[in-house]
Order: structure tokens, then C-alpha cells, then sequence
């Protein structure tokens, strides 16, 4: 059986490629998550891959399954760690924020990983989750030929909905969403711009707090 990362370690000149390729796509997504990552204090992305985001939005530690991805990552100063995000190797209560982009598909079991998630945040810590909504364009091209692609043929997409529902499910409360990429990505030849909520947007940023307490909006 195939472990979901073993085609990052594979074909990771594919993996940077994509993002030279797509550079417009690419400030899009940074765009949106960071229009609702919280300045200040101890962050980590779950699913760090090569560091691509984490570098633009000063998160400091990375956590990736894929020793080729941690290789690059280290090379650009997260401090990284192996590991998935269903068995996170760090204690209760450490960070300030956890982040994962473009990592939610890559799950083995999602329910698990955001318990995970919840465990290792502070009281009041923030949860933000950008990921290509399985209900939009751009996420239902990629399911058209998810069984060709090296990456995402171990995928397993989420609908916006669905993505909240887990958060519910595993203590998370107050949702905050933005939203980018209204356009094919063959169509984008600009910045695409950041718009508060989801429906309209393919690649959706969720925030969320741990216990938190405060007045929603956006959902």
C-alpha cells in the first residue's frame, strides 16, 4: 500500500514546479490564509511540504511526513519535525496557532488529526485551514482527473460544509472564513483578490478557535 506522502518524496521537482508555474495562484492562497492568521506568537503548519507557505507567513515550526519536503523546508529555516498530523510528536498546550494548506485531502482520518490539532493548541488557540473546496470549480476539476495525477490520486477532497462539521465535532467554535481563485486556474493572469466568506471562491480559508469566545462572522 501506498503512504500518502511516498509521491512527495518521489516527484519533488514536480512539487516546486507547480508553485513557478502557478505563481499567481500561489500569492493568491498566501493572500487568503493570511488575511486570518493572527499575528504573534508560536505557529506551526501541519503539512509544512517544502516550507512554500510557511516562509511568506513567518510561521516558525513544520511538521511533514516526507523527508524530501523537511530536507527543502530546513533549508529555508522552519524548524522541522517529522511526523503526521493523526499522532503529533509535540506536547499539549504548545502553540498559538496551527496552521495546514492544502494538506486537509492528504488526511488518513481528519477527525483524529483536528482532535490532534486541539490538543496541542493553548486555550483560546486558533485552528486556520485553507484547502480547494471539493464543491468548487477548481476542486471538482481536480476529482475529474484524480486518478491520473501523481498527487492527489490518494486524495480523499471536502466540501466546505463537511470541513466545519469535523471542527464542531472536535471542539472548535467561532468560524471565520475567506475565500480566493474565482477563475480556472488556465484563466488566472492576475492576483485573484481576497473576499470574506465561501461559496463564490475555490480555495477557501477556514479559521476557528479552540474554546474560544467572541462573535463569529463570515460563516
Amino acid at each position: 500500500m501506498t503512504e500518502k506522502w511516498e509521491p512527495f518524496d518521489k516527484y519533488t521537482n514536480q512539487y516546486e514546479s507547480w508553485f513557478e508555474q502557478h505563481k499567481l495562484v500561489y500569492e493568491s492562497e498566501v493572500n487568503a490564509v493570511r488575511a486570518l492568521l493572527p499575528s504573534g506568537g508560536e505557529k506551526i503548519e501541519i503539512g509544512v511540504g517544502s516550507g512554500r507557505f510557511a516562509v511568506p507567513l513567518d510561521i516558525q515550526y513544520g511538521l511533514d511526513p516526507s523527508m524530501e519536503m523537511l530536507r527543502i523546508a530546513k533549508r529555508r529555516e522552519i524548524q522541522v519535525h517529522r511526523g503526521v498530523a493523526e499522532w503529533l510528536p509535540y506536547f499539549d498546550s504548545t502553540f498559538n496557532c496551527a496552521v495546514m494548506i492544502t494538506t486537509l485531502c492528504f488526511l488518513s482520518d481528519i477527525h483524529q488529526a483536528f482532535q490532534e490539532v486541539c490538543r496541542v493548541l493553548k486555550p483560546q488557540g486558533i485552528f486556520v485551514i485553507g484547502f480547494v473546496a471539493k464543491e468548487s470549480p477548481i476542486g471538482q476539476s481536480y476529482l475529474a482527473i484524480q486518478s491520473q495525477d501523481v498527487f492527489y490520486q490518494v486524495a480523499n477532497f471536502y466540501s466546505t460544509p463537511e470541513v466545519i462539521s469535523h471542527l464542531q465535532m472536535t471542539g472548535f467554535t467561532h468560524f471565520e472564513s475567506a475565500q480566493t481563485l474565482f477563475d480556472p486556474l488556465e484563466e488566472i493572469t492576475t492576483i485573484e483578490p481576497v473576499k470574506f466568506g465561501y461559496g463564490e471562491g475555490s480555495f477557501v480559508v477556514l479559521r476557528a478557535i479552540k474554546n474560544g469566545s467572541g462573535n463569529a462572522k463570515n460563516t
